[in-house]
């Protein structure tokens, strides 16, 4: 953090009174602090409180008794910016790109990567149209700081607290710690799959999963990040893959993805099975549209391809290959399974009755085994920090093996 310049973005939640020591916090780390506040924001926590804290003016207009404050190049002055707290609006207008007050006109200039880190009620945070705004700021390129559970100002007990500053600190000294990183996959060819399949039952209507795709996409962006060439291959999904590493192959049914992993993996180091590919799909697909009947319906349902065992009999001594293993039930025992079936050399595990992991959650919670009989877990996590996690297991796989 020494030396970074850091654009502190406050809208007006209760949540705003941390920024004070968050302020303190990032001075104290070496930082050179900027704020930006929404004029609600002032109704929280006063500009001259944080003025003084970060030994620099506070901005709240675009124009003041000062001038004119130039929005352009404060974006362009910042190594990062924060936007904390992040509340419900902000976030619905960040992720619709409007421009009505000096936070957001920052936030459309700034060329730096962007933090937020959310404040709300529990319904709130739980809203579709709230998950909806986060999901478009990440696919901007855009990073999430969880919101945290805890006692909400409402009275309720959940997820929707501010990330406590100590928590904001660590996650931007680790990613100013990653930007700094040996591109240790410099020249590796990896191979992603992610998201789900659509399975046709005719024009209209598919058998699907609620996957995603964020921890795929987390994963590419990763090893990109770490100098690899990453193809990645996504079911249909919302999010984007970010890196001028990263090509992305589009495809929709279980089929698809498998005919795409079998033409890339040949000239692969790495592959990651990340995609919940359907395991059945409809023996007959309608070319119309299948009208409404009295009575039941049946589908008869076939085998789709086993990407991750087909790939596992061609894999080669120098491939690292790893899956993805979602249990509800005797989840070590079924993962371990898995992973010598599919002649992976690590699998990730992640259970549904773990709070956060798993489908349409911004988090996860895994652990990791290998086929030397090691087994790590890991804390719940955002997706990035556990595609750090995952990338990081390469590196053990391709040295003296852990535990032997």
């Amino acid at each position: 953090m020494k030396d970074k310049k850091i654009i502190l973005a406050i809208s007006g939640s209760i949540a705003a009174y941390k920024c004070a020591f968050l302020t303190r916090l990032l001075v104290k780390a070496g930082a050179e602090v900027k704020v930006i506040m929404t004029p609600s924001a002032t109704d929280f926590i006063t500009p001259l409180t944080l003025s003084t804290l970060s030994k620099n003016p506070v901005f709240s207009d675009v124009s003041s008794d000062e001038g004119w404050h130039n929005h352009v190049e404060l974006g362009l002055w910042a190594d990062a910016m924060i936007v904390a707290p992040a509340t419900a609006n902000t976030l619905a207008r960040m992720a619709n790109g409007l421009c009505d007050n000096m936070l957001l006109a920052v936030y459309l200039s700034a060329r730096c990567p962007v933090f937020f880190a959310p404040a709300m009620d529990l319904d709130m945070w739980t809203h579709p149209a709230t998950q909806k705004n986060i999901s478009t700021l990440e696919s901007y390129g855009n990073h999430i700081i969880p919101a945290e559970h805890g006692e909400l100002a409402s009275g309720l007990v959940g997820v929707g607290r501010m990330a406590e500053p100590e928590n904001i600190v660590k996650i931007l000294n680790n990613f100013f710690a990653q930007k700094n990183i040996e591109q240790d996959l410099a020249g590796k060819k990896a191979l992603v799959t992610s998201g789900p399949t659509h399975e046709a039952i005719d024009p209209v209507r598919f058998i699907g999963n609620r996957s995603t795709g964020r921890m795929g996409v987390s994963l590419a962006e990763e090893l990109a990040r770490r100098g690899a060439i990453v193809t990645l291959v996504t079911g249909p999904v919302n999010i984007e893959a970010f890196g001028k590493n990263i090509t992305t192959i589009s495809v929709k049914s279980a089929q698809d993805m498998y005919e795409v992993a079998m033409q890339h993996f040949p000239q692969s180091d790495i592959a990651i099975m990340a995609a919940a590919v359907a395991d059945y799909t409809p023996k007959t697909v309608s070319s119309t549209k299948v009208k409404k009947k009295s009575g039941d319906m049946s589908i008869e349902l076939k085998r789709t391809k086993d990407i991750a065992y087909e790939i596992g009999q061609i894999k080669q001594a120098h491939q690292i290959t790893l899956g993805f293993a979602l249990e509800t039930n005797n989840e070590i025992e079924n993962a371990k399974r898995k992973l010598a079936k599919k002649n992976f050399d690590f699998i990730v595990l992640n259970s549904l009755n773990d709070k956060g992991a798993g489908f349409q959650h911004n988090t996860n919670k895994v652990t990791i085994l290998d086929k030397y009989g090691n087994s790590i877990a890991h804390e719940l996590k955002s997706k990035p920090q556990v595609a750090k996690d995952i990338v990081d297991y390469f590196k053990v796989m391709t040295e003296t093996p852990v535990g032997t």
